[in-house]
């Protein structure tokens, strides 16, 4: 088991026998389950983000008939698309792992400090506090950990890579500066697409 390169398929091929077959077969829906769920939420995280004023307006707009983020499903596929070009299935699985621990870990963080800081804000549910924390461990175990047991210089390139996000955040979202031509830009995906802004209710207002 310890130098098998799949682990399942070899306990498959020594315990089920004949129906080995079956664990490639879930092996595959399982993928085929989360790609699913993974091309849903990353979709609307770009979608969210856009409508808070923190990404290009377009990505916020929604299909006339169908309701859905047309555009930031395209733009999340776009960046998929690079990122299998760009390297290997293995290193995109370590490093992507490694990157969304930081993001889970960081939101747990927030989570900790803003029961303290704002306990009395409306919240659509609330979990006991140990949760956050207990994630928050493991967060910072699996960011560490990797890095520990085999350094290598991509580490280092995909943290630089998260915190080059503030050459864009600072002068796009804090000084609010907007690109000359953006707007004919919109325009043209809006038509391209067929989409158009959505509403903000009133309810929603207190978590944006």
């Amino acid at each position: 088991m310890i130098s098998s390169e799949a682990v399942a398929y070899t306990f498959g091929q020594r315990v089920l026998g004949n129906f080995a077959w079956i664990i490639p077969l879930s092996v595959a829906i399982s993928t085929f389950g989360a790609a699913n769920g993974t091309l849903f939420a990353a979709g609307r995280l770009c979608f969210a983000t856009s409508r808070e004023g923190q990404f290009t307006d377009i990505l916020s707009y929604i299909h006339v008939r169908r309701f859905t983020p047309v555009p930031a499903l395209v733009f999340h596929a776009i960046i998929a698309v690079v990122m299998v070009m760009a390297g290997n299935i293995e290193s995109l699985i370590d490093f992507f792992s490694f990157t969304a621990w930081i993001f889970y870990g960081g939101a747990m963080l927030s989570v900790i400090v803003q029961r303290f800081t704002r306990p009395k804000a409306l919240r659509p549910y609330k979990v006991p506090i140990i949760a956050p924390i207990f994630v928050l461990f493991i967060s910072l175990y699996l960011i560490i950990a990797p890095i520990i047991e085999n350094p290598q210089l991509e580490y280092l390139y995909a943290t630089l890579f998260i915190v080059g996000g503030l050459l864009f955040y600072v002068p796009f979202v804090h000084y609010g500066y907007s690109v000359k031509y953006m707007e004919r830009v919109t325009i043209f995906l809006q038509k391209i697409f067929q989409v158009a802004a959505t509403e903000v209710l009133e309810e929603e207002r207190h978590f944006l």
